[in-house]
Order: structure tokens, then sequence, then C-alpha cells
């Protein structure tokens, strides 16, 4: 496949943050062939970021409107979205419960680089199994700002936040904080870049308490949190007997999912274990070097998960930042996870399902083995199904909506 190829397939399934992140990646050592040629670049558009001086605080942070209408309108500025791009996917999916509550919703598209056409972004959000349906325009945020009758403004991803402070309106300021972003870089100017944002007096909103603790204790920033949930409508049990297989969401790409720990993990359940077929999913590994014989699942979409997941005893699930999303996802399944121990998991979630072991290869693959050796392993998946029966978006959803209207009328 043409590198044409593969980057259009990048900037379609992941959208722009994802397909910039692996240029910059790819290029950033080969010396420039022409002196002068090789510009500054980030996520958030460098101008944006050389005009922001977060010493002298927004003056809708210093002195905040007062809002007491019930119908609100929220701006929400992203970078532009791809179709398996799960952080757009969980944003959006947020951004629904805000309509089901009588809000209206603005969507503004941010992208220092890469080109992006809003009627596609449209067409995809539309016909996505992925998304949820939503009234929210869609438009691409310009130098004018976002519209004078929005009441308060989302930043999304770290570039976003920039956009949101150079904004004149006078709007409450928000920041729905998925990831600790600046773990996303080496220590350099991107990580600082991205720090910076946990200091511009925005209201974080956060997915877990993981974030929220650490961003209220590291930058004094005035934070709340909701739960994860996992739609049991979507992942359920449908396959009580014994299983043979197991699942391991596999994604080279992102460095905070642990690629390499897990293969190294998986080589040591391959080898105790060589009966079980390991299913890798979430990237095409085929062109990986992967010491053991496994199903390449590549990039499944969302409905067919629930099948490949009730095939599976066990999943490993490796996150480096902020807890992923897929570990209850497995447990509805009936699947038991092995996830790497840590704040950053145990503050989202002390559900006693959940095998949180050391990350370390040899610890990951005989905790795997361990539970695909259990004589109870059917009845202990079908209780581990049962206690994320009541976790799910919906009670998440009403957890956000009051704590984003309690701050804005706080």
């Amino acid at each position: 496949m043409s590198s044409l190829n593969k980057a259009l397939i990048v900037l379609k399934e992941q959208g722009v943050v994802a397909l910039i992140n692996k240029v910059r990646h790819r290029f950033r050592a080969v010396p420039p062939p022409v002196p002068g040629t090789v510009k500054i670049g980030f996520l958030v558009k460098t101008e944006d970021a050389s005009r922001v001086d977060w010493s002298i605080p927004h003056p809708a942070v210093v002195d905040p409107i007062v809002i007491d209408k019930d119908r609100l309108t929220v701006a929400w500025i992203m970078s532009p979205p791809g179709e398996s791009s799960g952080g757009h996917q969980n944003i959006f999916r947020f951004m629904s419960f805000l309509e089901a509550a009588g809000h209206t919703i603005k969507v503004y598209i941010y992208s220092a680089h890469a080109p992006y056409s809003i009627p596609l972004i449209k067409e995809m959000i539309k016909s996505s199994p992925s998304y949820p349906n939503v009234k929210a325009s869609i438009e691409t945020y310009t130098d004018a700002g976002v519209s004078s009758d929005v009441d308060a403004i989302f930043a999304t991803g770290w570039e976003t936040a920039y956009p949101s402070f150079l904004d004149s309106s006078p709007a409450r300021r928000f920041y729905f904080v998925q990831d600790y972003e600046p773990y996303f870089y080496s220590v350099g100017s991107d990580a600082v870049l991205a720090e910076n944002t946990y200091r511009f007096g925005f209201h974080g909103i956060t997915a877990g308490g993981f974030l929220a603790h650490k961003l209220a204790n590291d930058f004094g920033m005035t934070t709340s949190s909701f739960d994860f949930g996992a739609d049991s409508t979507m992942y359920k049990i449908t396959n009580e007997s014994r299983r043979k297989e197991v699942f391991f969401y596999a994604r080279p790409v992102t460095a905070r999912r642990g690629f390499e720990l897990g293969i190294l993990a998986l080589e040591h359940f391959a080898r105790a274990r060589p009966d079980y077929t390991i299913n890798l999913a979430g990237w095409d590994v085929s062109s990986y070097d992967i010491p053991f014989e496994y199903t390449n699942l590549k990039d499944l979409k969302i409905d067919q998960l629930n099948e490949v997941y009730n095939r599976c005893a066990t999943g490993l699930v490796i996150s480096l930042t902020n807890m992923s999303l897929l570990p209850l996802e497995l447990l509805a399944a009936g699947v038991i996870p092995v996830v790497n121990d840590g704040p950053n998991n145990r503050l989202v979630s002390d559900n006693p399902y959940l095998a949180y072991t050391a990350p370390a290869p040899h610890a990951l693959g005989q905790r795997m083995v361990e539970i695909v050796d259990r004589a109870d392993l059917p009845q202990y998946a079908r209780e581990a199904s049962e206690s994320v029966r009541a976790t799910d978006w919906a009670t998440s959803g009403r957890t956000f909506v009051k704590l984003f209207e309690e701050a804005i009328r706080g």
C-alpha cells in the first residue's frame, strides 16, 4: 500500500490529529534538503500558541457571566473527527446528553494543518454506528470566534484550548478532558504547550477521577468528573460456555496503549497455552514481526466487537495514561480484563473483576493464564458482567449534565 493511501486511511478513520502526529513523528529527524524550509508546527496554530499569555487570566474566567436561563447554547471546539476516533465518539456522546437536557450545541472544527470537509464530516457522523445522532450545527472555527448567542465554550483536545482562550466571547469556559495529553509527547515543546492549557483557568470536567485528581493537585484547576460507562445493550453475554480465545487491544500507532509490552506478555501466554486463539484488534498489525500465531482483526467496527468479545475468556488492555473504555465493555461481555496496575486506572474504576497486574510482561501473561485456567470461569464471567450492568452511559450523562449546569450557574 502506498504512503498516500495509508495517509488517507488514517485521515478517514482516526482524524486529522492522528495523521499530523504520524507525519511529524516520521519526518522530525530528517534533515531539511534546503535551508530554511522546515517550518515550526504543532497541533495548535503557531500564531495561537504565540499569542496566549495565560499569566493574564481571560476576562471570562476573572469575571464570569451570570447565567439564569434554563436552555443554553454550548459551543464545542474540536479537531476534525475520524470514524474510528474514540475520543470524538465520546465527545459526541456527551453532547447528545446536553441536547437531551434541552440545550443547543454548536460544533466548531479547528485544525492547524490538514484539510478537511465539513460536508464529509457531517456525512461520516450521520452514517457511522459509532456516533450518536445529534442536532448540532457543525462549522469551521474562524477568527470571528463563536457566535454571540453562545453561553459556554468547551475545549476538547489540548490544541483547542488555545482558540477558546483567545476567543473574545464572554461565554463561560469549560474543558472536556479525556486524557492527560502532555504524556502523548516526549519532554519538549509539544508537552509544555499541552500542559499549559491546564493553567488557563477553565473548569475541567474529566473522564474519571484520575484526571480530576491530577489536574486539581498539580495545577490548581477546578475540576469535577463523571464515571465511565458501558453500553449494556451493545456489550452483553451471548456465549455462556467455556471460551478458547483471548483478546488484545493492539494499537502500535498509539504509544500509550503499550503495544510492545502487550506483545511480550502475549508471548508468555502463547507458550503456556498454545491451544488458545489470540485476537489482535485495533490496527492492522500484519507488518509487525509478532512471535506467535494470532488472528489479525485490524480495526473493527463498533457493532462487530461484542461477537468477538464473546469468543474470548480474557482480554489484555494496557492503558499508560487515563484508563481505556475497553475494560468495562469487556466485563459487560463476560471477558475478564487484565489491566496494568496504577493510579491512572484504579482511580477510574475499582471494579473487583478487573485483574489489575504489575506492568511486567511475565506477570501480565501469567495473569491471563490464571484466568483461563479458572474452573469456575463461565460463572465468574457472568458475575463480572452483572457487576457493570448499572454502570451505563446514561448515568454518566446525567452526572455530566448536572455538573455542567451547577458549574455554569455557580
